[in-house]
């Protein structure tokens, strides 16, 4: 991949307009996680420090779009991007009629930018407007960048010069360095409830991976389709086929998708529920499937110490009740403890992450959901794209 980096550019004096992801949860005005906020700050304190003019948009929740609501007003992370800084970080609402007087070192944040109508449709206007207010456009929001909108795609088309910001950067470095040319055995750890919404990245790993971990619901499919019950745990009847075909695809080229010989069960989905270690064999038709059992927890943290690279998106089991947890609580040590690359991404890795304390045992985390998905899934990102065509 081949694009302008932020770091290349002088931005001395220069209008800089920063995309950055800035989505956080916020309960009565105030930021809960500001994870997102202070991976968006490398890039927002070089510039400020390289003396350019700086402004910084994101979106934030679901408002409807081209309706301004308080709800979803940036106002919150502009007081958190204020601590941060040590100085006051002024909210620009108007700035689509009346583009703002930056000074020089100097950092503004734009409202909600879907709050403007033709945002999550790449309205050529509005994507010209956004560019009218600067000299560099750089695109630092990878956990947007699967999306071809105003403000993550069509503005890096018009503005003078499109970049990629030190948070994109390193995320893409990060994930060609994991899937480009990784160190074998390479092993994937794919969670998550569904078969379904994890298809095509499961189809696109199987045929790079040495080892496909599956968890969660989407571990049971496949259980499923070895023949075993899993009584009323969640799986997927219909890609019972799809899992069975994985399985043997796999096998073919010598690699292989490890399934669980040991189950934690539980009669209902409750933070209360008694956990009962099982045989993998022996589930019950009334029991569901919480969480993998201590053996097959072993084999595979033996399989990813002996990795040379691993990939990691989601837990094991429900390891929000901690009596369904140990799954996911060893298999998370093991990447912590292994000496190959690690890199993970999606919500509920982060969680577990945060959950064992494991932030500086990770080589790297990402900070996207549904883009990293769709990278591992060997799908072209919008917003790379447009970065890719302006540097040539």
């Amino acid at each position: 991949m081949s694009f302008i980096k932020l770091t290349d550019l002088d931005l001395a004096g220069k209008r800089v307009l920063i995309r950055a992801d800035l989505n956080v949860p916020v309960k009565d005005g105030k930021v809960t996680s500001d994870a997102r906020i202070t991976a968006s700050m490398p890039s927002i304190e070089h510039c400020m420090k390289a003396g350019a003019r700086v402004m910084v948009m994101s979106h934030r929740g679901r408002p409807e779009e081209g309706v301004a609501d308080e709800a979803n007003s940036m106002q919150p992370i502009a007081e958190n991007m204020s601590e941060k800084l040590g100085k006051n970080v002024p909210l620009i609402k108007d700035y689509l009629e009346n583009a703002p007087e930056v000074g020089e070192g100097e950092v503004v944040l734009l409202e909600n930018v879907r709050f403007n109508a033709g945002e999550k449709k790449d309205n050529e206007e509005l994507a010209k407007k956004y560019a009218s207010l600067c000299d560099v456009f750089v695109m630092d929001a990878f956990g947007t960048a699967h999306r071809a909108q105003a403000s993550t795609h069509g503005v890096g088309m018009f503005a003078p010069t499109a970049c990629a910001g030190i948070l994109l950067s390193g995320e893409l470095d990060a994930l060609n360095h994991a899937l480009a040319e990784p160190a074998r055995p390479m092993v994937a750890i794919v969670g998550g409830s569904k078969v379904s919404t994890k298809l095509t990245v499961l189809e696109a790993l199987s045929e790079k991976v040495d080892q496909l971990v599956v968890g969660g619901g989407i571990a049971n499919t496949f259980l499923k389709a070895t023949g075993k019950n899993v009584g009323k745990s969640l799986c997927e009847d219909d890609l019972v086929p799809t899992a069975q075909a994985l399985i043997k695809k796999m096998q073919a080229r010598g690699a292989n998708i490890p399934i669980a010989t040991d189950v934690v069960c539980g009669k209902n989905f409750d933070e209360n529920e008694p956990a009962v270690l099982k045989d993998a064999g022996d589930v019950e038709d009334d029991d569901m499937i919480f969480d993998i059992g201590p053996d097959s927890a072993k084999e595979l943290a033996d399989i990813i110490s002996k990795a040379g690279t691993i990939v990691w998106n989601g837990p094991v089991g429900v390891f929000e009740f901690d009596q369904f947890g140990e799954g996911t609580k060893v298999v998370s040590m093991a990447i912590a403890d292994a000496e190959g690359f690690s890199l993970a991404g999606g919500g509920d890795t982060i969680a577990a992450i945060q959950k064992y304390d494991l932030y500086d045992k990770v080589s790297y985390i990402s900070t996207a959901g549904g883009a990293f998905l769709e990278f591992l899934e060997g799908k072209t990102l919008p917003a790379v794209a447009m970065l890719e065509q302006r540097a040539r």
